[in-house]
């Protein structure tokens, strides 16, 4: 094990953070720098699948995220007037004392994971990304926006879906893809009979709630669209409302709730998957940068940190950093092939709305959790 490499992060978001925790727990000398001077990671709730409870469990967060967000067991299955036809258990896969699934605000989760980077004694640089970086003799040499510049053993680009680093080094690459669907979320207050995530499905929609902490829940719904347009922030409460306008019960109610001053937010949804290598010498791509998914396996974010964790069991075990970034993608890109792959094909089927069309959906969704829930 080398223990005296200096890294750098680029991008302080959920897959660069937990980056940062695990490659200090190798006692490398971690910098991440962050572009936003204020570390915002803008969102509404995110739900935390199976799986990815146990990467936090393994990055050494889930205490904070049960105690901060709501993880609960079962998954309800209801008609667009509240009726409910089945319930659904979900396996604890992060272990016998951790709910089969969670939810908890996307700001919430951040600071989470920013206290933790800190304390594994990282160095977090805010409000600066670089202007220049070079590779020679087996170093990256990185000049930053403040002026600065320094020399790293390798560099981890964590900077997202419009990732900056893959454009410059890797331009021949394609471009994330519309995938013909947007997503809808907005956070309100949880009754308390709201006990675990719920799906109500109508004849052309499906809308879930998720609790995200002991008073907040959150709606999602994913809509049909022709193209990734903007849609002006305005107009959300009432495009939203519209959507739901076939629900009653406690979609319903949601509903009838949204005003000018409701949490919503919408985005077009994406997708990327680029094959290995993942790697040009000494810079590795991880997360979003690599494979962008859409939220129907609830694995986005799960795999990014995934990716965090196999990076430093790779770098662990390798003497040889490129070796180390070979087998990481190695590792990782069937994984996060099926996420990807059966995220979109979910929504093609959830976009034709046909019996067939839900019927295999359902298998599809069955199948890809039950493979998720094996060993990374």
């Amino acid at each position: 094990m080398a223990t005296h490499r200096k890294v750098l992060i680029i991008g302080g978001g959920i897959t660069g953070m937990c980056t940062a925790i695990q490659l200090r727990k190798l006692q490398y000398d971690v910098e991440l720098v962050e572009i936003d001077p204020n570390w915002r990671i803008d969102g509404a709730g995110i739900t935390i699948s199976g799986p990815t409870l146990r990467a936090f469990k393994e990055v050494g967060v889930i205490a904070d995220i049960m105690e901060q967000g709501a993880c609960t067991d079962n998954l309800t299955i209801g008609l667009a007037n509240g009726q409910v036809v089945a319930q659904i258990p979900t396996q604890r896969v992060a272990g016998p004392d951790i709910p089969g699934t969670g939810g908890i605000l996307r700001p919430v989760l951040a600071q989470i994971l920013a206290k933790a980077t800190r304390a594994s004694g990282a160095t977090v640089r805010l409000g600066l990304t670089y202007t220049a970086i070079e590779q020679s003799n087996g170093k990256v040499h990185v000049t930053f926006t403040d002026g600065t510049s320094s020399t790293y053993d390798l560099v981890v680009a964590a900077d997202g879906v419009t990732s900056k680093t893959r454009s410059l080094l890797l331009p021949h690459l394609p471009k994330p893809e519309f995938t013909g669907q947007g997503s809808w979320r907005a956070v309100v207050p949880r009754p308390a009979e709201i006990q675990n995530a719920s799906f109500y499905i109508s004849k052309t929609t499906k809308a879930g709630i998720n609790p995200v902490s002991k008073t907040e829940m959150y709606l999602f719904c994913l809509q049909r669209m022709e193209t990734d347009e903007f849609i002006p922030k305005e107009t959300w409460p009432a495009r939203l409302a519209a959507l739901l306008s076939d629900f009653s019960g406690v979609v319903g109610q949601i509903r009838d709730g949204l005003n000018e001053h409701s949490h919503i937010l919408y985005r077009p949804l994406h997708k990327l998957m680029v094959a290995a290598p993942w790697h040009v010498g000494n810079i590795v791509f991880v997360g979003d940068t690599m494979h962008a998914t859409t939220p129907h396996l609830a694995s986005g974010a799960g795999i990014g940190v995934e990716d965090a964790i196999v990076l430093a069991q790779e770098l662990d075990r390798h003497e040889n950093i490129v070796d180390a970034f070979t087998a990481f993608a190695s590792r990782r890109y069937e994984r996060c092939k099926l996420v990807v792959d059966s995220s979109v094909k979910l929504g093609v089927l959830e976009n034709l709305g046909t019996e067939d069309a839900k019927q295999e959906h359902t298998q599809l969704m069955m199948k890809a959790v039950q493979a998720l829930a094996a060993p990374i």
